[in-house]
């Protein structure tokens, strides 16, 4: 049976989205479009509407949301034809058109001839077939036929009787051809708007039956099990709203049985081991028997598609290249030689062994030395995805296990986040500032991390909300601290300790030189030929406006002078100041010293020359800390005045500098008649007559650690002596009671400190000389490392000749 009615090869075309219409169906359409109310008006409104023929044609999916109304998109290759049956609308406020349209035929479009003011098309009509072919000819089409007809029939059954509709669509099977059914039942049932294009393409009736009746079985399944849960208000119109569409306002929604039927997809392509499929698909079938308004369905549904969106068996294919490697994290991070060795060695075993289970990596250093940025590298090097977490402040245990799903507003922990984000499960991890987790009254975040570090029993890591063990051994875990002190010692036995020091003027400089600057200049719009910063410029930065182990301050003030330099060459770009000027811009802005000075303002630290070569008073003394931003260079003052042999302590001192304090004022008592110290200033006995006041500056700041005894001993004896200590001379060490030194720990940062402090020479314990290894060439030229094991040592090191240079007439028992 061929078409009754021939289309025009051309016809003007009403262009839609999100719905389609097909041959043999009514459906009103609402006109908003300029082009579409144009061809109304100029098409429709001047011809009989019996008469008229257009072409409906609808959007490629997903160019909806990339064009307005307006714009014409890209249009769907096959439309449909359609009689226009009715227009109504209105003109005001704003102009919107209503047609009732009724499909006739299929038809290709050829092209387009004309865009404004609405579009013409040339086309092709389809749908061209007989009465022979669809029922002698073609047996297969016939039972398609019939099978469609008795499940539409099935359906309406299962429908609410009541209502009118289903009425009308009993009388309606039985009046349709059978090759039309596909196309009229189709606009009634609810499918997504991908489904709906699919049957439009669909030319041959043996596809289009095909697909259209496994759109029927869907849901004639969907409202069967619907009504086994025999709840009153699915017993109601619930189903037949679900399935028939209420003037096509609703077919862009997917039916919650399709999202079931997604997530049941989603589950088969997981790759789930057998223990989370039995899980999964025994939640798939809970959700499929509780009702959508129940609350529980939203957990259900969220635990299933967190299962269903995790990488169970998806990795990224590592490429190691070592040579590459190598020149990578030269590039990126320059000096760094050890934690570079380390990684490079981690490297080469995943390149000789694939199943190594990766070590815990914990990098441990001042801020601003690149820990972080390493950890991206890495993960760039091996060809991993790369994912940080933040592990500052977190005090709930809950954030790495995540919580139970019986609390309300329960979700997944941080690491199964994660995963989810990646989409692998082998990515790096990068444990952001392990040291400052905290215990909370919601449990302890660093005993958490303990099964998820251990690579003995990360393979079975089991998160509170997922309930199911899933392996982490693929994940390499990358950590960053400043310090291990607040580390408890099970979470630090399970990773391999790193340390990144501090870094050198020398380093900074070409840290500053060769990323930081260029860095700045790209993101501040300026070139080297437009400023020019000289290298003793960037020394001074170094040396007067920063004072810190690493060089985020440095690159600040990289970005205060960018942006002086920018408001300064967008002043001479433009016209005014240009022709007021009478000059072309070529030269680039020099910074000089001066310049700094002017857009800094004064140096906020000034040489350390001026208080520690001139003027050096007796009872003061020159120490070295480790603090978690790295060395630092701590001044001791000592002083006596009369009382009864009682010890003064100030500038918040902690528990064991306060008795590194004590013990070395007890040395210098036991030890008072050996080094001449009897008499004091006031002409009495210097310990039993005398009051004793250790100062340590800043007192805002405090201070604490084993390595300030020597110092404090150095400080005493220079005040009861009144000769002061040598100057350009810095000291650390701790002390026992019988004089002692014992080694003390941080002398890398410790050294880069006195250094960057212009010292010349560090008194330090013997058994520390190993620690010089790691010291940079380039500080060792410039400084005179004195190892001690007493405090004998200490005092001939520590003044000027020697101690027995200014005290000839003391008899002394030397120890060397």
């Amino acid at each position: 049976m061929a078409p009754s009615v021939s289309i025009p090869r051309k016809l003007p075309l009403l262009v839609i989205s999100d719905e389609v219409l097909f041959p043999g169906a009514s459906k009103r359409l609402s006109v908003t479009s300029s082009r579409n109310i144009n061809m109304i008006r100029n098409r429709l409104r001047q011809n009989t509407l019996a008469s008229t023929i257009i072409g409906v044609i609808p959007r490629e999916p997903g160019n909806d949301t990339d064009v307005g109304p307006d714009d014409l998109g890209i249009l769907h290759p096959i439309g449909t034809a359609a009689m226009v049956v009715q227009v109504t609308g209105t003109n005001w406020p704003v102009t919107n058109y209503t047609v009732l349209v009724t499909g006739i035929c299929r038809f290709r479009l050829e092209k387009v001839v004309m865009e404004e003011p609405y579009v013409v098309g040339v086309v092709t009509q389809l749908d061209k077939f007989t009465v022979n072919e669809v029922n002698d000819e073609n047996p297969e089409l016939n039972e398609l036929i019939e099978n469609f007809r008795n499940e539409l029939t099935k359906l309406i059954e299962l429908s609410d009787a009541s209502l009118p509709i289903v009425g009308k669509l009993r009388r309606m099977i039985d009046s349709i051809p059978g090759h039309n059914l596909a196309d009229v039942y189709s606009q009634l049932l609810k499918a997504s708007y991908s489904e709906k294009l699919e049957l439009l393409d669909a030319i041959d009736l043996t596809d289009r039956f095909q697909k259209a009746l496994h759109i029927l079985l869907r849901h004639v399944e969907s409202i069967q099990n619907k009504k086994k849960q025999q709840h009153s208000f699915i017993l109601g119109r619930r189903p037949v709203n679900e399935i028939i569409s209420s003037g096509g306002k609703d077919e862009d929604e997917i039916s919650e049985t399709d999202e079931i039927h997604e997530l049941q997809a989603k589950l088969r392509k997981a790759g789930l081991p057998p223990l989370v499929r039995k899980v999964a698909f025994k939640e798939l079938q809970r959700l499929k028997r509780i009702s959508p308004s129940s609350p529980e369905d939203g957990i259900i549904r969220s635990y299933i598609e967190l299962i269903a969106d995790l990488p169970w068996s998806r990795s990224s294919k590592e490429t190691i290249d070592i040579q590459k490697a190598r020149k990578d994290l030269d590039a990126d991070h320059y000096a760094m030689d050890k934690l570079k060795r380390r990684v490079l060695e981690y490297l080469a075993v995943r390149q000789l062994k694939n199943s190594l289970r990766g070590p815990i990596l914990c990098f441990v250093g001042p801020p601003g030395v690149g820990k972080t940025s390493v950890g991206r590298s890495i993960a760039h090097t091996l060809g991993r995805e790369f994912q940080r977490i933040s592990l500052g402040g977190v005090c709930n245990q809950s954030d790495i296990r995540g919580h139970r799903r019986t609390y309300i507003g329960s979700m997944a922990g941080r690491i199964i986040q994660g995963l989810k984000t990646a989409g692998v499960n082998n990515p790096v991890f990068l444990l952001d500032e392990v040291d400052k987790m905290c215990a909370g009254v919601h449990g302890d975040p660093a005993a958490a991390l303990l099964e998820v570090l251990d690579p003995e029993q990360n393979c079975h890591f089991v998160d509170h909300y997922l309930n199911v063990p899933f392996d982490l051994s693929q994940v390499m875990f990358i950590a960053t601290a400043n310090t291990l002190d607040s580390i408890p010692a099970p979470l630090l036995d399970r990773m391999e300790v790193i340390r990144v020091p501090g870094y050198t003027h020398e380093e900074k400089l070409h840290i500053a030189m060769r990323h930081l600057l260029p860095k700045q200049l790209e993101e501040h719009g300026l070139t080297k030929e437009v400023m020019s910063l000289p290298e003793e410029s960037i020394k001074m930065l170094i040396t007067k406006y920063t004072r810190e182990a690493g060089v985020r301050t440095l690159e600040r003030k990289l970005g205060a002078l960018c942006r002086a330099v920018a408001v300064r060459v967008a002043e001479r770009q433009s016209p005014s100041q240009a022709s007021k000027e009478g000059i072309g811009w070529n030269a680039p802005i020099v910074l000089d010293e001066a310049a700094l000075e002017d857009i800094l303002g004064p140096p906020p630290y000034d040489s350390y020359d001026s208080w520690l070569r001139a003027g050096q008073e007796a009872g003061l003394a020159v120490g070295l800390a480790w603090t978690a931003a790295g060395g630092e260079v701590l001044l001791v003052e000592a002083t006596q005045y009369e009382g009864d042999g009682q010890l003064v302590l100030t500038g918040q001192l902690g528990d064991v500098m306060k008795e590194s304090a004590k013990l070395a004022l007890n040395w210098v008592r036991t030890h008072a008649h050996q080094y001449g110290l009897l008499m004091d200033s006031l002409g009495g006995h210097a310990m039993s007559h005398t009051d004793v006041h250790i100062h340590f500056p800043a007192g805002a700041v405090g201070k604490d650690g084993p390595s300030a005894g020597i110092t404090i001993v150095v400080a005493l004896v220079s005040l009861f002596t009144g000769r002061p200590m040598a100057s350009e001379t810095a000291m650390t060490g701790e002390l026992t009671l019988h004089g002692d030194v014992l080694p003390v720990g941080g002398i890398k940062e410790k050294v880069l400190a006195a250094h960057r402090a212009g010292l010349k020479r560090i008194i330090l314990p013997r058994k520390c000389e190993k620690a010089l290894l790691e010291i940079p060439e380039s500080v060792k030229k410039d400084l005179v490392f004195i190892p001690v094991s007493s405090v004998d040592e200490v005092l001939q090191a520590a003044f000027d000749g020697g101690w027995n240079a200014k005290n000839e007439n003391i008899t002394l028992t030397s120890k060397l």
